[in-house]
């Protein structure tokens, strides 16, 4: 009787360049319905955006503080913090004084109503992507940054659209 030989394994290959990009278009999407399910429920509990939570928290953090100091804080343009502020002094969470010493320069200050908004909100009010990226460590934020850039290139997006935040809603 002749022994049977196992059968011969296939040497393991590299996935098809279609596999892998199926396998990193399924990772975006795990990343963006985090994200859209973090601002749906802002949106639900506070009932404001996820942008308007935000900028809500900066100010809280730093009453008193300027349009600019608040565009810087969020990495935005100025025109951007400006409109997000027009949409929260419109709602009564933030005031807006110019009562400083420089009468020119807005100082904002969270209202009480805007407080109890934050207090109900879902955080964290940054939002869930720059809560994980800020937990990774610097060589894989060095190589996210790089990958991006090169995906960023290949897309040909204009680079302006990085200074909305995700989550502005229609401010």
């Amino acid at each position: 009787m002749a022994t049977r030989s196992p059968p011969r394994r296939k040497p393991a290959t590299a996935p098809a360049p279609a596999d892998a990009a199926a396998r990193v278009l399924r990772r975006f999407r795990l990343v963006f319905n985090a994200v859209k399910s973090h601002f749906r429920a802002v949106e639900t509990q506070a009932g404001i955006s996820g942008a308007q939570l935000w900028a809500l928290s900066v100010v809280q953090a730093n009453p008193g503080m300027g349009v600019g100091d608040l565009a810087r804080a969020m990495d935005i343009h100025q025109s951007t913090a400006s409109n997000l502020l027009r949409v929260l002094v419109d709602k009564k969470l933030l005031v807006s004084d110019r009562g400083g010493e420089d009468k020119r320069a807005v100082q904002l200050q969270v209202t009480p109503r805007g407080a109890r908004v934050l207090a109900k909100a879902p955080g964290p009010f940054t939002g869930v992507l720059p809560e994980a990226l800020a937990r990774l460590d610097k060589p894989t934020l060095a190589r996210l940054d790089r990958d991006l850039a090169r995906l960023i290139a290949e897309l040909g997006v204009d680079e302006r659209g990085a200074g909305i935040p995700l989550g502005a809603g229609d401010e």
